[in-house]
């Protein structure tokens, strides 16, 4: 691993955490990802489930992790399973985790290899009542591939078939939403990096370069401060392409004139960072450019004071929008007759500002979390208002990530810098 792992005691605490949400008697079962396969003999860089990662620190392949708080077997309390390494293996692929630099990294004290997973599945089975198993349950995902947790529910309900079994993701999602001191920091480190990142770009846009050489000046950037990689795929987005949310080819010219949208974050320690900015690839931004910039910059100034415990995400997102209807006025987008006629359920202010202002952040870039529940302290979102005008080739988006505390809202991206102006004198040095 490229980052510095953070201390065991925020696994040991977030396994003691979940044990308490667990009903009595009761098994939990986390699963690794698969190493996905890519082409012929090649699989993808395997990342590890964020779960199993949150709730043991090990960043490895074929790991299973086992809570089982009632247990009648002591050792069998908290169980760690690894893939067995051997000669073969640490010549082609490296080193693997022993037993001991296992416990060390996780504060598990039983460390067992994964071969003797199916001689120890029916002690705990035979000696548990209900079954947490794990599901990606993440709102904006609908599976379609049969992935690993999936195949091993339908296995163990097949040989097990008269147990009780419950979902861990609702009590994932209320954990993971609370970030610890330490998550903060690798949260912050994301950020710093994707900060560096940002300045480099600045230094290095003009018209005629391409996308595609702004990604490789952010991907180097990243790799030199340790940095596993993206926490996204970046968005590279010239002028019209501004205009497509997800834009990802970064294949076009940055012509002169033209506005560049980009949308790019750093992973550090499986933490992901998430920002946007939109630069002017002349260095200087047109009146309008500026007057659509700004617009932006007040909706997300207004908004991150809005983002406080208390709050709740989806009176929050009508706030935004109500904010964004005021500017989209005064930038003579939409009329009041719009407004006046519009579909409750599809605001006029949607035809140029379609997507949410925040999500979750944190082990994923959407990050998991209860959408109806309060704001608490500890919470990460990003703050992400944007203007698309396809007739003006022209897209502004300004994203910040922002921790919430008893205190008020704080900016993790507070020194990247921001104000238009500030973005044109940096470009000019």
């Amino acid at each position: 691993m490229k980052y510095t792992p953070i201390d065991p005691k925020n696994y040991i605490e977030n396994r003691k955490r979940f044990a308490e949400q667990m009903k009595t008697n009761s098994v939990a079962i986390f699963n690794s990802n698969d190493e996905e396969p890519k082409n012929g003999d090649q699989t993808f860089v395997f990342r590890q489930h964020s779960d199993l990662f949150y709730l043991s620190g090990i960043d490895q392949e074929q790991t299973i992790l086992v809570i089982f708080p009632d247990s009648p077997l002591p050792q069998y309390k908290e169980v760690l399973f690894l893939r067995r390494t051997n000669e073969k293996i640490a010549v082609w692929e490296g080193h693997k985790y022993t037993f001991e630099e296992a416990k060390a990294a996780s504060g598990i004290e039983t460390v067992l290899w994964i071969d003797d997973f199916n001689m120890v599945l029916p002690i705990l089975m035979h000696h548990a009542e209900n079954v947490y198993l794990n599901t990606n349950e993440n709102d904006r995902y609908a599976h379609v591939v049969q992935y690993r947790d999936l195949r091993f529910i339908h296995q163990l309900q097949q040989t097990y078939p008269v147990h009780t079994y419950q979902r861990s993701a609702p009590i994932m999602a209320d954990l993971r939403a609370v970030k610890s001191d330490d998550e903060i920091k690798q949260l912050q480190v994301a950020c710093n990096i994707t900060n560096k990142a940002f300045h480099r770009v600045l230094k290095f846009v003009e018209p005629g370069v391409m996308e595609y050489e702004i990604e490789a000046e952010i991907t180097h950037e990243f790799l030199m401060n340790r940095a596993t990689g993206h926490s996204y795929y970046p968005i590279i987005a010239s002028g019209p392409s501004a205009n497509v949310l997800h834009y990802n080819e970064n294949n076009k010219e940055c012509k002169a004139g033209d506005v560049i949208l980009l949308d790019f974050g750093a992973e550090y320690g499986n933490y992901a960072a998430d920002m946007t900015r939109a630069v002017p690839v002349s260095g200087t931004f047109t009146p309008r450019q500026k007057e659509v910039y700004n617009a932006v910059l007040r909706v997300m100034k207004a908004a991150t004071k809005m983002l406080v415990v208390g709050n709740l995400l989806e009176e929050y997102h009508k706030e935004v929008g109500k904010i964004m209807e005021k500017e989209l006025l005064g930038l003579g987008l939409i009329k009041q007759e719009d407004i006046d006629k519009q579909n409750p359920l599809w605001p006029a202010y949607k035809k140029y500002f379609m997507h949410g202002t925040s999500h979750f952040l944190g082990l994923d870039v959407h990050d998991i979390g209860n959408h109806y529940k309060p704001f608490r302290a500890g919470y990460v979102f990003t703050c992400e208002p944007g203007i698309y005008i396809p007739e003006e080739n022209l897209g502004i988006r300004l994203e910040n990530d922002i921790l919430i505390t008893a205190n008020g809202p704080v900016d993790l991206m507070k020194d990247i810098p921001l104000e238009a102006d500030d973005i044109e004198d940096l470009m000019k040095k």
